[in-house]
């Protein structure tokens, strides 16, 4: 199995678990992040571990650098058989009127553009494969979740979500299936950083086995759908 990964490169974060979930079950994994000294540190240290895993840096909210990654994965462990869309981020924001355009556009573009942009160069593959995505969607946007306080990542993050149902439709006749996953506060070095160590967090070996399991075969029938972590 070949799994593409996007959103790996600092240590303590969701990504660096997920990668750690798949290379446990023998998968060959295609790693990405911003610069390629941070994902190439991440798969340098699984390959320690005698796990194959490829470093590859990318501005995934540039069309371009997004196309020439997929083409370098392809070239170098060939067709994926899943994409995970872990890059992301989130900041408060307030409401409308003490929002800034600059921070909407931030998290539309590290939350929403990353995935699109993944998603769309990677289909090709997954085609192929008949392959699975998995996305990071969030709580604080499932029914029930208002929103207030953070109104550009809960726009991005509910963009986040009608994406993957649109891409499980369009794509059934193809054999892809898209799903994600909405956890609540994830247990990682930034959040402990920002909440403190008594949140009630989820932790990131919870997610990264949530993720596993959306992309193995005990899922193929499961499509279009959100688990809520938390």
């Amino acid at each position: 199995m070949v799994v593409l990964i996007t959103g790996v490169g600092r240590e303590g974060q969701v990504g660096e678990s997920v990668a750690r979930a798949f290379a446990a079950h023998g998968a060959r994994l295609a790693l990405v992040d911003r610069t390629a000294a941070q994902a190439e540190r991440q798969a340098a240290a699984l390959r320690a571990e005698g796990h194959e895993a490829h470093g590859f840096g990318c501005d995934l909210a540039d069309v371009e650098q997004v196309d020439a990654m997929i083409a370098q994965v392809h070239a170098i462990v060939g067709d994926v058989d899943a994409l995970v869309c872990a890059a992301g981020g989130f900041a408060p924001t307030g409401p409308l009127d003490e929002t800034a355009v600059e921070d909407i556009e931030r998290q539309l573009g590290i939350n929403l553009k990353t995935a699109v942009l993944a998603t769309r160069a990677a289909l090709p593959m997954l085609r192929r494969t008949r392959g699975s995505i998995v996305y990071f969607g969030s709580a604080a946007v499932l029914p029930g979740a208002t929103g207030g306080g953070m109104l550009a990542y809960a726009m991005a993050k509910s963009g986040v979500l009608a994406l993957m149902r649109a891409v499980a439709e369009d794509e059934r006749a193809h054999g892809v299936r898209a799903n994600a996953v909405a956890p609540t506060s994830i247990r990682t070095a930034a959040n402990v950083a920002a909440m403190g160590d008594r949140a009630d967090y989820v932790s990131r070996e919870e997610v990264a086995a949530s993720v596993l399991w959306l992309c193995s075969d005990a899922a193929r029938a499961v499509t279009g759908q959100v688990l809520r972590l938390g």
